[in-house]
């Protein structure tokens, strides 16, 4: 299929950025420049110290290594171009590029949202029936459910291309946002988006829904059992599960409020989507180091090898 054949007499549209003005774009420019360092550093220490450590070698740790390789991906998909953008003077994207930033975008966001659904469910596992830990969560089950969250990611993206690529487009080719996101590209199309509109909310909605039921009823789950357990037992429970959640609510929340609703012209939805977009990924590594001794004492051995090689 010729992806061209959607965009009629627009082959490129031009990106209105964050925020107007010259000195504002740049003050961006240096904030977010170490921010999204930050984030490759931080995963990129995860991905190595969970692939070389052989004290991180239980199923919660393989998918922790995998979350941060999907950090990286998903804010690769956005941070680099927005960057770049904050010292340009003339912000543009080809359609087949925003086609393939809005495809990978979703795809990484869908993939992270259900690594942290399996990702509690294996601290179910853990916690609620911990003698048959390693037997329910083999290594055959944890690669199928890693292909899962893949797929997953997969299905729901060909979705919004599929229902995206048909639209016509003949201008205006500005796009009300820093990157290409589907609400803000609808807005350009000369067509009523209404129901590719309700696809996107009913698309979201179901991995959404699905998503939350699955967390909610893991850590009700894992909250009644904790009763049964030490005190000692319940604290590491439950710091193992506080870094968890954590990381749910700072993704999960802010792109729900995007995604789960009608498109709107709030100008506040930009601020929000930087939260997840950029934000986020650059604080997931901090949020599961600080409050794991096994991953801090694991980077620190890290550290003490590469110091001894020199």
């Amino acid at each position: 299929m010729d992806l061209t054949t959607g965009a009629a007499n627009v082959t490129e549209f031009i990106i209105t950025g964050l925020f107007q003005g010259a000195q504002v774009q740049r003050a961006c420019f240096v904030l977010f420049l170490p921010v999204y360092l930050t984030t490759l550093v931080g995963n990129g220490l995860i991905v190595l110290t969970v692939s070389v450590s052989d004290h991180l070698r239980s199923p919660m740790y393989f998918f922790l290594g995998y979350l941060s390789l999907v950090e990286i991906c998903y804010s690769s998909t956005v941070i680099p171009k927005f960057i770049a953008d904050l010292l340009a003077k003339m912000k543009t994207i080809s359609f087949k590029g925003c086609l393939a930033q809005i495809f990978f975008f979703h795809f990484f966001a869908v993939a992270e949202i259900l690594l942290l659904v399996v990702m509690a469910y294996d601290r179910y596992v853990a916690i609620c029936r911990p003698l048959h830990y390693m037997t329910i969560m083999s290594h055959q089950l944890c690669h199928m459910l890693l292909a899962g969250s893949w797929l997953g990611g997969f299905f729901h993206s060909i979705i919004q291309i599929l229902i995206t690529i048909p639209l016509p487009f003949c201008g205006p080719n500005v796009i009300d946002h820093y990157f290409c996101d589907l609400h803000p590209l609808f807005k350009l199309a000369c067509a009523d988006t209404y129901v590719e509109g309700v696809v996107v909310l009913v698309n979201s909605g179901i991995i959404s829904i699905f998503s939350l039921t699955i967390l909610v009823c893991s850590y009700v789950v894992i909250l009644v059992s904790l009763r049964n357990h030490s005190t000692e037992g319940r604290r590491k429970a439950l710091s193992t599960c506080a870094s968890h959640i954590t990381a749910v609510i700072l993704f999960f929340v802010p792109a729900s409020i995007i995604y789960m609703r009608p498109s709107s012209t709030f100008t506040g939805d930009k601020l929000v989507a930087v939260f997840y977009t950029v934000i986020t990924p650059m604080l997931n590594p901090i949020i599961y180091t600080l409050r794991n001794e096994e991953v801090k004492i694991a980077l620190s051995k890290l550290w003490s090898r590469k110091e001894g090689s020199k």
